[in-house]
């Protein structure tokens, strides 16, 4: 039932609604909305179960009345813009007439052309000596678009547009946005749906966070994000909105291209995703601009006295308003406006071309540009604009409106006219015949180009990776974590925990230090930061805390400096990428120092940890309570045992699992110099474990050892003839140490004890020694470090971790021996470190008999001296299998 015939006094509706509008006329919108907010509190009051709708009508948010004209020459503009779509879909149909190997999309960016095309000539501002530049947010399938622009502009030479998707050999553009391959261009890595969004929110906070401690300056700078409806879909897409509400980001503006479609057909085709996202972008506390209908929708609207067509709009779902842009103006003609007498008198006059040549708010220049400009002046509060399009706009039938046009790679010579002339490209039907050949701006297009990017302060998108470099502390700056605690025992948690304060106080880097904790800085020790330097809040702190009278008590504050999230892993990386390209996006190198549970590290945010590689990230990632054994009572849930196999697979991640305070500080020293001195594109994941035990003083020579990822931690002086190398890192290295005295004590084995900090280092290490050998084999034969470090070493190699076998597996090839290892592989569970260590096998009984068993196969020890190890040490044989169990 319609609203019309639940109306039991349709003359009073009308004196109300006549009301309202004189309000409006004689005081403005504001009090209209005060005195309406009044009577719902009153209904409210009395009894009335009013529900909450957080959505308005199916309309445009800014009325025609309020539009204001739009500056620069609209007819060149729309010139310029035809030619940039016709090289965005030649760029990938040439690409696939050599190949469908290529792939890319023409669809997206045909639907987002005007608003890419608005965005470039009159609001991007790059990066300048009056400006610190904004931030922009590609979606990724429109990126042949953006390159094509770039060609127009003389960016990007006709060459590299034809390597499309070819990079190899070099001269080639990626197939998205990938700061890791073009390091000059491209601003942030967006393609993995859902990161696009949740970062873009953690880099207009960053920015604010920098603004507030006087790290930048305040400006107007503006963080953009363009983003699909489909894409919405994804958790992480809406699941920060509360937090950009929450702090006021104004610089922040979301623009959701909503054509309606996803991948493989409507978004929501029984539903209205422009209604369903303003909901949860108003709830949160956005500040939401609808864009549906262009210009010509406005007299239609205009002489809408009946309110049907208001009404057809609203009724009608988008599974419906998609099929209408696959048809023709007949079938609109008929199948909407004729859906009421009101409706089709409205069009009763129009031809079928005009009703076709209606268009969707994201194709009008015009109110693209009001939409942006009110964007751009909010004060208090983010906005997002929500942007009616076409998927496939100006395909017609190779795409417009289909549910397969986002797969559309090849368009047929028939398809190629109609766009040619639906856009007036001025290629000739011989020259289509012979290719789909690009067209060059004239000079005065050119020209006019030119002077838009000038006064937006030059090229966009432009990646800047001039940064100052750092002073940053020497070794010795770390004199306590570098001796031994004595009979004191401490974590390395706790020895990173000094290191961190260190770097907190020191004069010419401290203020740069940006400690990132989810929720857990009692676990990790840190709580000794809130008094210190207090945890970042854009509102200060407006209550007393709790514990005010304490000396670590909870403290907030504007210029806080610890970025704590709550519990949220994702937010928290987020913030970390934000800070670890802040030497980028800012021109300010800052040090953040991002410690979670390990186990919540890589496998939960893992997508987000390769964006940062793509992102050329510079900072340290902190796996804490680390080890599938060390972390005790918490579980499955929680036991850590292959971070370092994931961490492992992004190659600009560089890891390592420390056992001493002085390896902690040796790598974390090493690392501020490869990323802040010498500006080396990498980042660093170190594990941290809540297990206390004595730290011995740093051997002397020991520095390369342990950044290379193995060094001699304890040489036996003479030997016996039943010797071995006991290898291990992380807690698992004092069970080795425990296991060397165990096997003098009972037989009279002597060991070497080697501290293994990264086998993943070693692995790379001697992974690219063999492709150097491989590929220069009559040159002089590389040797991994690994292989030198043990070459000498007697008897046989026992390896032990907290981590899955894979882990130490990796450098068998390299090492000069028999080599055995134990890990932790399989689910973790609750218990002590002494049961979960002898579930897993990794305890000091375990490698003790894993050494005895090597040599007894090298022939060193007997039988009978083999079956007493095995005895006294309590190996079952026929033990499940803990990675089964």
């Amino acid at each position: 039932m319609t609203d019309s015939q639940n109306d039991i006094d349709a003359v009073e509706s009308q004196e109300w609604m006549e009301a309202i509008e004189d309000v409006i006329q004689r005081d403005g919108p504001n009090r209209a909305h005060f005195l309406l907010d009044k009577a719902v509190q009153q209904a409210r009051a009395a009894g009335a179960n009013l529900p909450f709708s957080a959505t308005t009508p199916y309309q445009n948010t800014i009325s025609p009345d309020d539009e204001v004209e739009m500056p620069g020459d609209n007819e060149m503009e729309w010139r310029i813009r035809t030619i940039n779509r016709w090289n965005a879909m030649a760029t990938v149909v040439k690409r696939n007439k050599v190949s469908s190997e290529y792939g890319g999309h023409i669809a997206s960016f045909a639907s987002a052309a005007s608003m890419y095309d608005v965005g470039l000539n009159h609001f991007w501002r790059s990066k300048s000596a009056i400006h610190g530049g904004d931030l922009v947010f590609f979606q990724g399938h429109v990126v042949p678009g953006i390159y094509a622009r770039s060609f127009m502009e003389g960016r990007i030479s006709q060459e590299e547009l034809e390597n499309f998707r070819s990079e190899v050999a070099g001269g080639g553009l990626s197939s998205y946005p990938h700061p890791w391959l073009m390091p000059n261009y491209w601003q942030f890595p967006t393609v993995s749906m859902g990161l696009g969004p949740l970062m873009a929110i953690y880099q207009a906070r960053f920015m604010k966070y920098m603004e507030n401690r006087g790290l930048i300056e305040k400006s107007d700078r503006k963080v953009w994000a363009f983003l699909g409806d489909g894409e919405m879909d994804e958790p992480e897409s809406l699941g920060a909105i509360h937090l950009a509400a929450r702090e006021g980001l104004d610089n922040l503006i979301f623009v959701v291209n909503c054509n309606l479609q996803r991948l493989d057909g409507p978004v929501r085709g029984n539903g209205k995703i422009v209604q369903e996202l303003e909901g949860n972008f108003r709830g949160s506390g956005w500040d939401v601009i609808k864009l549906l209908w262009g210009k010509g929708w406005d007299e239609l609207l205009e002489n809408d006295t009946s309110g049907k067509l208001r009404q057809l709009m609203d009724e009608t779902i988008d599974g419906d308003y998609q099929t209408f842009k696959s048809k023709d103006g007949a079938y609109i003609r008929e199948h909407f406006f004729g859906k009421y007498p009101e409706t089709a008198e409205l069009v009763k006059d129009w031809t079928d071309d005009q009703i076709w040549a209606l268009r969707r708010g994201g194709h009008d220049p015009k109110k693209v540009y009001n939409a942006f400009k009110r964007a751009t002046e909010a004060k208090g509060q983010p906005t997002v604009l929500l942007v009616k399009t076409v998927k496939g706009y100006g395909m017609g039938t190779a795409g417009e409106g289909q549910n397969t046009t986002h797969q559309q790679k090849k368009m047929q010579f028939d398809q190629l006219k109609a766009m040619r002339d639906r856009f007036r490209i001025p290629v000739t039907d011989e020259e289509l015949e012979k290719d789909i050949p690009f067209v060059s701006l004239n000079n005065a297009q050119k020209a006019y180009l030119a002077d838009r990017r000038k006064d937006l302060g030059g090229a966009f998108p432009v990646r800047n990776t001039e940064a100052p470099k750092l002073e940053i502390p020497k070794l010795d700056a770390f004199k306590g974590q570098l001796e031994s605690t004595g009979d004191r025992e401490i974590s390395t948690t706790m020895a990173f925990v000094r290191i961190l304060t260190t770097l907190l106080r020191d004069k010419k880097v401290g203020k740069q230090v940006v400690p990132i904790v989810p929720d857990e800085s009692r676990t990790f020790g840190m709580e000794g930061l809130f008094r210190s330097v207090g945890i970042y809040n854009p509102l200060g702190q407006n209550y007393t805390p709790e514990d005010r009278d304490q000396m670590m008590f909870y403290k907030e504050a504007i210029t806080g400096q610890v970025l704590q999230e709550g519990i949220n892993e994702a937010g928290a990386m987020a913030d970390w990428i934000a800070a670890a390209t802040s030497y980028s996006n800012h021109g300010v190198p800052m040090i953040p120092f991002y410690i979670y549970y390990s186990m919540f590290g890589f496998q939960r945010i893992g997508d987000l940890a390769w964006a940062a590689g793509d992102s050329r990230a510079r900072g340290f990632m902190l796996g804490g309570t680390a080890g599938r054994t060390t972390l005790n009572g918490e579980g499955l849930q929680h036991e850590d045992g292959h971070s370092h196999i994931l961490a492992g697979t992004i190659p600009n991640c560089i890891s390592y699992d420390p056992t001493f305070s002085y390896e902690v500080a040796v790598i974390v020293q090493h690392g501020l110099q490869r990323m802040f001195v010498d500006q080396e594109d990498v980042f660093f994941y170190l594990t941290l474990m809540n297990e206390n035990y004595q730290h011995p003083e740093m051997p002397m020579g020991a520095e390369e050892g342990i950044i290379k990822g193995i060094y001699r931690l304890q040489k036996t002086a003479k030997p016996a003839k039943k010797h071995v190398n006991l290898i291990g890192s992380g807690t698992i290295l004092v069970q080795a140490i425990k296991a060397a005295e165990m096997l003098k004590a009972d037989f009279g084995v002597t060991s070497d004890i080697w501290s293994a900090t990264s086998f993943n280092e070693l692995a790379r290490d001697c992974q690219d020694a063999a492709r150097h050998n491989r590929l220069n084999p009559l040159g002089e034969e590389k040797v991994p470090y690994i292989a030198k470090a043990l070459k000498g070493a007697k008897g046989p190699f026992i390896a032990a971790t907290d981590y899955m076998k894979n882990y130490a597996e990796q450098v068998r090839a390299c090492v000069p021996g028999r080599y055995t290892v134990l890990g932790t592989d399989g689910f973790g569970r609750s218990d002590s470190r002494v049961n979960l260590r002898r579930f897993f096998e990794v305890d000091a009984n375990h490698i003790a008999a894993a050494a005895m068993v090597d040599l007894y196969r090298e022939g060193v020890v007997s039988e009978k001296d083999l079956q007493a190890a095995l005895k006294k040490y309590d190996i079952d044989g026929n033990k499940p299998n803990p990675r089964l169990s």
